[in-house]
């Protein structure tokens, strides 16, 4: 099996080198908030900024430059961005806030029922609250893809 594709597809990489730096960015100012290491931060989802957004931002300007404005590619990029950001911000991060409130409901539960706790947590284990993202670590993750594609554009160029 060849495997050159993937390796000779700036799509490809600038998308793989924005999500690698995304999340490493983001391990960084977690443990620096909480100060300790957590390796499960590397690939978890939540927090900034935002891999999903510079992502798809990073294949989204390399499309452009790539393919120019009017391309097929440059278009499907477009649409994929904004719904992935829009998501994200809306429906992901409802989704986060859900997950709290049944964690708490559940920590009440467990509470006031002793007898009853193994039962639950074999029934709804701990839910991750950390899903969606907040506007602004959506806004950097974008920003950081777009450097990357920068970068990978001049690199590309010289």
């Amino acid at each position: 099996m060849d495997l050159s594709i993937l390796v000779s597809n700036p799509l490809i990489n600038i998308s793989v080198l924005s999500w690698a730096a995304a999340q490493t960015i983001k391990t960084l100012i977690d443990a620096v908030k909480h100060k300790q290491f957590d390796r499960r931060r590397l690939s978890g989802a939540g927090g900034m900024p935002s891999s999903h957004s510079a992502v798809v931002c990073s294949v989204l300007l390399t499309a452009y430059y790539m393919y120019g404005f009017n391309s097929p590619i440059f278009a499907l990029s477009f649409v994929l961005a904004l719904i992935v950001m829009y998501d994200a911000t809306g429906v992901r991060w409802a989704a986060g806030l859900h997950a709290r409130a049944i964690n708490h409901i559940v920590k009440y539960l467990e509470e006031d029922s002793p007898e009853g706790r193994q039962d639950l947590e074999q029934l709804i284990p701990r839910l991750n609250e950390s899903l969606g993202h907040r506007m602004r670590e959506v806004v950097c993750g974008a920003g950081l893809g777009l450097l990357i594609a920068v970068i990978g554009h001049l690199l590309r160029s010289a």
